[in-house]
């Protein structure tokens, strides 16, 4: 006897039905998770250079801006699970459970969290001053032995924005006369929409003719920079329209990209960041001094000893940080003639380099400048992981921004670590 065909029942989904639905915005993450750190240490830092700048005050009117906690949380969560797009960061406000806790029925656009990573240098810079601060203050961090460090970090520019001065002057007219041409158009056209429109359009374009400008500009330092030892300039000088402040380097790879140069020197006990600099530098030459005297300036203080890497080392730097008190750890470059060793005094040292070969020559020192790779490759490691492979932004300062955010988020975590 057959059976009837039945039909099973289930409860299917049903996505076209409109729903309302009743969220706790403070059970949309665990009590453990590590978003709730985050605020907290952001709760902790002293944000009233942003608050002064908030213009809008109760009972007057005007529309209130984002809290900067908000902001701030949003950049440090987003650095941490090495998002550098503001406008995935915009996204995950409307996607991601963590990123909707710190929001709190706030919805950011992408255009305000890039302002407000772009534009706060300075803010950045006295914070990442002050992270350290407290950890001193606490005796968690000493800065006695710091390690220094650089990376070549890709820019936001391609090999073939690159041009030569003829050709970015005739790229500098064409652009003038574009601006022009979209200025009486505009002016012309009485439609709101097809105002709209162009006005768009001529923003892109004044905005492109600015960055061609500034390429020009930047022309004069490059050639400098080109010269070779007799004067003579070994290439011709190139400057790119996309990213003025880009320059083509050596990459770690190897090969050759437009790139910018970031520097970070760390507490070799902690793994704190304790100072951070990016320019459009090539080598890591010569920064030794000037970052021994940001390390002073934030601090207060000169760490007893330095440790860098030959491609830093200069004889010039190590009397300027004997002049600090500071003894440098670094591997002397062997010489070309075999007649005498690296470690050998010559007549024409200063008391600080005859100091520094003998230093260089004992095995304490050998040993003491092994964890200069453990600190200074390590932080650049977690550097590279939070994000740091390319900049998505154009311009040192914009740059400079994205790393001190980066070091912020960094002794954060160390100072979870640390506690």
């Amino acid at each position: 006897m057959n059976k009837r065909q039945k039909t099973p029942r289930l409860a299917e989904a049903d996505r076209s039905q409109v729903r309302m639905m009743v969220v706790d915005p403070n059970r949309l993450v665990p009590e453990d998770d590590s978003v709730r750190a985050v605020w907290r240490f952001v709760e902790g830092l002293d944000l009233s250079a942003f608050y002064d700048q908030v213009k809008s005050v109760k009972g007057e009117p005007g529309r209130p801006p984002i809290d900067p906690k908000i902001l701030m949380a949003l950049w440090i969560q987003g650095t941490l699970d090495g998002i550098g797009s503001a406008r995935e960061i915009a996204r995950l406000c409307e996607m991601h459970a963590r990123y909707q806790w710190i929001c709190g029925g706030v919805t950011p656009g992408y255009h305000r969290l890039s302002d407000f990573r772009s534009n706060s240098e300075q803010e950045f810079n006295e914070l990442l001053t002050d992270t350290v601060a407290l950890l001193m203050h606490k005796s968690l961090v000493d800065l006695e032995r710091v390690a220094q460090d650089g990376m070549k970090v890709r820019a936001s520019a391609g090999a073939g924005s690159f041009r030569s001065d003829k050709r970015l002057e005739e790229l500098h007219a064409i652009a003038e006369e574009q601006v022009r041409s979209l200025k009486d158009e505009v002016k012309q056209d009485g439609s709101a929409g097809s105002r709209r429109r162009e006005a768009a359009r001529q923003r892109s374009a004044e905005d492109r003719e600015r960055r061609i400008r500034e390429a020009l500009a930047e022309l004069p330092e490059i050639k400098e920079r080109k010269k070779s030892n007799n004067g003579k300039d070994k290439s011709e000088a190139r400057s790119s329209t996309t990213d003025p402040d880009a320059r083509v380097m050596k990459m770690a790879d190897g090969g050759f990209r437009p790139a910018l140069n970031v520097h970070l020197v760390s507490d070799t006990k902690t793994k704190v960041i304790a100072a951070v600099e990016v320019n459009n530098h090539g080598t890591d030459l010569r920064m030794t001094g000037p970052l021994a005297e940001q390390v002073y300036e934030r601090h207060g203080k000169n760490p007893s000893e330095w440790l860098e890497d030959g491609g830093c080392v200069t004889l010039i730097g190590v009397d300027k940080l004997a002049e600090r008190g500071i003894d440098v750890i670094a591997p002397i470059r062997e010489p070309r003639s075999s007649e005498k060793k690296a470690t050998d005094v010559r007549s024409t040292d200063s008391k600080a380099v005859a100091a520094w070969r003998k230093r260089m020559d004992t095995d304490e020192a050998k040993a003491i400048y092994k964890q200069r790779g453990a600190t200074a490759e390590l932080v650049n490691a977690h550097a590279r992981n939070h994000g740091l492979q390319q900049f998505l932004v154009r311009g040192v300062q914009k740059a400079r921004s994205v790393v001190l955010l980066l070091a912020i988020t960094h002794n954060m975590r160390r100072s979870w670590a640390l506690a």
